[in-house]
């Protein structure tokens, strides 16, 4: 984002409109699919570790109440994200596999750029959890350039 000249007596610089709009939208945008992002990465860790995932168990791992879940997971089955089978559990569709694995693997390169900067393993855990969803594949790839050279800035 470029940002007008600042006067030598002015405090407040503004970035243009246009820009300022274009920052407000990808922050909305990633909110409203960090959730779905969330809940099918946690979904694919308990299918992972268990065969199957189940909604008390993801209402207990996110600590939510059951009735938040099963509204979330009626929306992903809509999106064709997952589909129940009852008196079995959740499972994720290609699509929703998919999406759990460009998900995680963004937390992956996150939290491994947050260590390379020298941030603790448990705050650099939770961090990466909520940057993961706000942050470009522009600046992802930078990340993942960093870390891959060992930590030095790029020349």
């Amino acid at each position: 984002m470029s940002r007008p000249a600042r006067k030598p007596d002015d405090q407040t610089v503004l970035i243009d409109a246009e820009s300022h709009a274009a920052g407000f939208r990808k922050a909305r945008k990633a909110r409203s699919t960090e959730l779905t992002e969330d809940y099918v990465e946690l979904i694919a860790d308990f299918i992972d570790a268990y065969g199957e995932a189940r909604q008390v168990d993801v209402a207990r791992r996110l600590g939510v109440a059951q009735p938040t879940v099963a509204k979330m997971l009626k929306r992903l089955a809509e999106d064709g994200l997952i589909v129940r089978r009852p008196y079995r559990g959740i499972f994720l569709t290609d699509a929703g596999r998919a999406l759990a694995e460009r998900s995680r693997r963004r937390h992956q390169i996150v939290e491994a750029f947050l260590r390379a900067l020298g941030v603790s393993e448990a705050t650099a855990l939770r961090d990466a959890e909520g940057i993961e969803h706000h942050v470009s594949s522009e600046t992802l790839a930078a990340f993942e350039r960093f870390v891959k050279a060992g930590g030095d800035t790029p020349r």
